[in-house]
C-alpha cells in the first residue's frame, strides 16, 4: 500500500469530457495565451524601438490637442489617455502621447521646441510671446 488513493485526481474530469469541448477549450486557453503573448511583443518592439530612435529636437507648433477616455463601466474607475498634435517647420505633423501634467500646460497655437524619441515626448519647451504694440 503506498498511502495514495487511485482517484483520477484534479484534472480527472478531462478524461470523460467530449472530445468537442477539450479541442475548444484548447482553442481558447490557445487564442488567450496568444493575444497575451502579442501584447507584450508588440509592447516591447515599440519600447526597444524608441530607445533605438535619435533624440530630436524641432521647432513646432501646437496645432491640436485630444484625449481618450476608456473603460469606466460598472464599479471600475476611468482612464485618460491624452494626446498632443505638433506641426513642424515644414508641415508635417507628429502626434504623442503626453501626461496630464504636460497635457495641461500646453495650448493650441503654442509654439516652442519639442524633444521627443521615436513616439516618446521628451518635453516641450515654449517661446515667450512678444506683446503686441
Amino acid at each position: 500500500m503506498n498511502g495514495f488513493d487511485d482517484s483520477p485526481g484534479f484534472f480527472g474530469f478531462i478524461k470523460d469530457m467530449p472530445l468537442f469541448f477539450k479541442l475548444f477549450g484548447g482553442f481558447v486557453f490557445t487564442v488567450v495565451a496568444g493575444g497575451f503573448l502579442f501584447a507584450m511583443v508588440r509592447g516591447l518592439r515599440i519600447w526597444m524601438g524608441n530607445n533605438a530612435s535619435e533624440v530630436v529636437k524641432r521647432a513646432v507648433i501646437v496645432v491640436d490637442k485630444r484625449t481618450e477616455v476608456w473603460g469606466g463601466s460598472g464599479d471600475s474607475s476611468a482612464n485618460t489617455s491624452y494626446y498632443v498634435t505638433f506641426e513642424m517647420d515644414e508641415q508635417s505633423r507628429i502626434e504623442l502621447p503626453v501626461r496630464a501634467d504636460r497635457y495641461g500646460l500646453m495650448v493650441v497655437g503654442d509654439q516652442g521646441e519639442l524633444t521627443y524619441q521615436g513616439t516618446r515626448f521628451k518635453e516641450f519647451h515654449r517661446w515667450a510671446k512678444q506683446p503686441s504694440i
